[in-house]
């Protein structure tokens, strides 16, 4: 019997060297001889391959992404999803949390010692100068997460270290770093785009980008995502989204669901799924030292 998968969909051949037919590369479901054959099925195909494409793209999107940054490299605990409660290392190019970072160092012999240096490498705290020398160092390296720094600092004009206002450096920086696996890259060429930084509004191309940031695990991307589908109407989809970020640790989204349901777009338990969801991540980021840290540091809170 034969298997339609094993034959090209237009002109019924190739089963006897099904190695050598390519399916189509948007819904997988058929295969061709060759490229004359795909464009002579085309308008056969159309409307079955648009429909299955984008069945396959919302199992992506929809997908629940990695935790961004994952885990403490001290502690081992998931890392908060708020900046403030963690720090970037341009010593060694660990992200580390708030906890860690302020929680006092000890010798191996249990005696409290400097504080001022990295918890993880030891290096020193470095001078300003330095630390500007460390994240050049750390870009050349080829390290995302200071590619994006760097991007931001071109961005927002970081005069202070030397970095005019520069749209096009900042979004070639963020392309490099988001090509490197740097998922809030994608979410700050999102952002232009939306807004006409740098380049032309294109909400279409906002999208995209927010879509590969969400995928990738960045929360605030993936609160964008639902504001787009509520402002469309679409609420369920907005749902999804936000369900996602809020297991992601976006309160806004959490906030978000709550209003949702006190207009009657939402049930009650979407919402309660919303704060148990929620809690889970909560639970999963507290430790002694980051309630220490945020209780005594205040730009280190991470609720």
């Amino acid at each position: 019997m034969s298997n339609k998968n094993n034959i090209c969909a237009n002109c019924g051949k190739g089963e006897e060297a099904s190695n050598d037919l390519k399916a189509c590369t948007a819904c997988k479901l058929v295969k061709y001889c060759n490229r004359d054959c795909q464009i002579a099925h085309r308008s056969q195909h159309k409307k079955e391959c648009k429909k299955r494409a984008k069945e396959l793209h919302d199992e992506k999107l929809f997908k629940q992404p990695p935790s961004q940054f994952g885990e403490c490299p001290i502690c081992f605990l998931r890392l908060p999803s708020l900046k403030t409660g963690y720090r970037y290392k341009s010593c060694c190019g660990k992200v580390i949390c708030s906890g860690c970072i302020h929680a006092p160092l000890y010798d191996h012999q249990g005696n409290e010692v400097d504080n001022q240096k990295c918890p993880f490498c030891r290096s020193p705290k470095p001078t300003s100068e330095e630390s500007i020398e460390r994240i050049k160092k750390r870009v050349k390296a080829g390290d995302p997460i200071a590619i994006y720094m760097q991007g931001d600092c071109y961005f927002y004009a970081d005069v202070t270290d030397g970095y005019p206002q520069d749209y096009t450096k900042a979004l070639e920086l963020w392309h490099q770093a988001a090509e490197l696996g740097n998922a809030e890259a994608f979410c700050n060429i999102g952002n232009a785009y939306q807004y006409g930084e740098g380049v032309d509004v294109d909400r279409k191309k906002a999208v995209h980008y927010f879509e590969l940031a969400a995928m990738g695990g960045d929360e605030v991307a993936r609160n964008n995502l639902g504001v787009d589908e509520e402002r469309e109407g679409n609420i369920d989809r907005a749902l999804k989204h936000y369900m996602i970020a809020v297991g992601c640790g976006n309160s806004d989204s959490l906030n978000t669901i709550k209003g949702l349901y006190s207009y009657g777009r939402a049930t009650k338990e979407d919402y309660t799924t919303a704060l148990q969801a929620y809690q889970v991540y909560l639970d999963e980021i507290k430790s002694k030292q980051r309630d220490e840290a945020a209780a005594t540091y205040k730009d280190c809170r991470y609720y």
